[in-house]
């Protein structure tokens, strides 16, 4: 489990083709002293398991390999050598819940579709996809690219919301633009109420 606070922005250093998988090398701040073998980051909001790790100037690399569901149904079949990642390490016993419960099993993929800059922060209308519309709702969670937001507003198929300037500047979230495929996540909790509404 993940709490959508996002904590380095890594850098994709290479993709390996490998039938129907790929091999990324990730290379991020963290402590190599830190890293364990099978290990769960969330990388834009993506689960994935560690399968190696070694020592790199400024902290470290390690490898994860991207399945072909996992290409297909989330934002990892784009990412190429250089591509910045939001990463989040897993949550311990005794880790401060900041944002909300985040499982790090992406739903799908969102597109932004307009983005408005002011004062240091910036708003952000995104459309989701039609299917996962109903579980994102006003003032309730959701995580986009891994970071737990807030949404504002809902209109349709469409919501917004709203990212403080300290946001920006310590997740990917800064060079985001209009056009951009975003990893969606909603709050498991609005899938629960909802699939218990259908039941009853």
């Amino acid at each position: 489990m993940f709490t959508g606070l996002v904590s380095d922005v890594g850098e994709v250093l290479s993709v390996e083709e490998r039938g129907g998988l790929k091999r990324l090398r990730i290379a991020c701040s963290y402590d190599p002293a830190t890293i364990l073998l099978g290990a769960s980051i969330a990388h834009n909001g993506v689960c994935m398991t560690v399968v190696d790790f070694g020592p790199r100037d400024g902290g470290c690399w390690y490898d994860i390999d991207a399945a072909a569901e996992t290409l297909a149904v989330t934002t990892a079949g784009k990412w190429r050598a250089g591509t910045k990642l939001n990463l989040e390490r897993a949550l311990k016993i005794g880790d401060e819940l900041g944002g909300h419960l985040v499982s790090g099993h992406v739903d799908g993929v969102a597109k932004l579709l307009s983005r408005k800059d002011f004062d240091g922060m910036a708003h952000f209308e995104i459309a989701a996809p039609p299917a996962l519309s109903k579980f994102i709702a006003e003032k309730g969670s959701v995580a986009l690219d891994g970071t737990s937001l807030t949404v504002n507003k809902v209109e349709g198929d469409s919501f917004t919301i709203l990212l403080i300037p300290h946001t920006l500047s310590v997740t990917t979230w800064g060079a985001t633009k209009a056009g951009d495929d975003i990893n969606l996540e909603v709050d498991v909790m609005a899938r629960y109420a909802a699939r218990l509404s259908e039941r009853g």
